[in-house]
């Protein structure tokens, strides 16, 4: 009996080669499932929040300064407020797990959108199938517009078209003119997500952040069903707020950390670490009794 391969299975074999060959290539990293953070840097962004009057760092222009400055925080607990999902940016940093799924094609099985979503926020899709973002004068959203590419096993996005929101929660604004680059990085059963916003506005320069997550095969994100509550007494039609020069809590915070009070108002500068050398010439902040 001949050993050799029958013809006809040779010609579907290449046939089927050629097939596969021409099929674009699919992503190997998936992000899908359920992760939780990991509290490794920058830990009250993901608890309480910040303290007031925490600047340290950031890259802001003496505009979000000033609205930053007259930000009070009980301002969450109007009506209008308590219910507010985080911004699709900002979210990264919050206090909650994450769940990521991904939508495919029927037919050709690849990935056209990834979705993502927290605690407390609304459904966020990554288009993954090449669309435009629409014109800058389409409608903003709380997960704004994103669309994704692979670069490599990175998964870069881009998202505009955000509702105005906090860029810190201590009162820190970002605009709704402003983009944001993310890129997401899987190791293992660890994810990394890099930040980068721009924001015209308020910021003079990029804002990078990057945060961690670790995949969890128990979580599950429970619904989240928000009533809205009337916490304190306060008169009709007032708004909590501070006056500029009126907020007196600002160096609570420079007290706190023996600091001075210069680096604690940010600004590019205080991004870089030539910046300590400047420290040294700053007065320490000091309660006089």
């Amino acid at each position: 009996m001949s050993n050799a391969v029958p013809l006809k299975i040779l010609r579907f074999a290449a046939l089927l080669a050629a097939g596969l060959l021409g099929l674009p290539a699919f992503a190997e990293i998936d992000f899908s499932g359920e992760w939780s953070p990991r509290l490794y840097e920058d830990a009250p962004e993901r608890g309480g929040g910040p303290e007031i009057g925490d600047y340290l760092g950031l890259p802001i222009n003496a505009a979000a300064r000033l609205r930053a400055d007259s930000w009070e925080a009980s301002i969450i607990t109007l009506p209008e407020w308590q219910c507010r999902p985080h911004p699709g940016d900002e979210i990264w940093r919050g206090p909650s797990q994450i769940k990521i799924w991904k939508e495919e094609d029927p037919q050709s099985r690849q990935i056209t959108a990834y979705h993502i979503e927290w605690l407390r926020s609304v459904d966020r899709p990554i288009y993954m199938d090449g669309r435009p973002h629409p014109s800058e004068y389409s409608k903003h959203t709380w997960a704004g517009f994103s669309t994704g590419k692979w670069e490599g096993d990175m998964l870069t996005v881009h998202t505009t078209h955000i509702k105005e929101n906090m860029a810190r929660r201590n009162g820190v604004p970002r605009s709704d003119k402003a983009a944001v680059v993310e890129h997401w990085m899987r190791h293992g059963d660890w994810m990394t997500v890099v930040t980068i916003t721009t924001d015209p506005v308020y910021l003079t320069e990029p804002l990078i952040r990057t945060t961690d997550f670790e995949l969890d095969l128990h979580q599950h994100i429970p619904p989240y069903p928000c009533d809205v509550v009337e916490e304190i007494d306060r008169p009709s039609g007032v708004i909590p707020h501070h006056l500029p020069g009126t907020n007196h809590d600002l160096v609570q915070f420079a007290e706190h950390h023996n600091l001075p009070m210069e680096p604690t108002r940010g600004g590019a500068e205080t991004m870089y670490p030539e910046y300590k050398s400047k420290l040294k010439e700053m007065k320490i902040v000091t309660t006089e009794k």
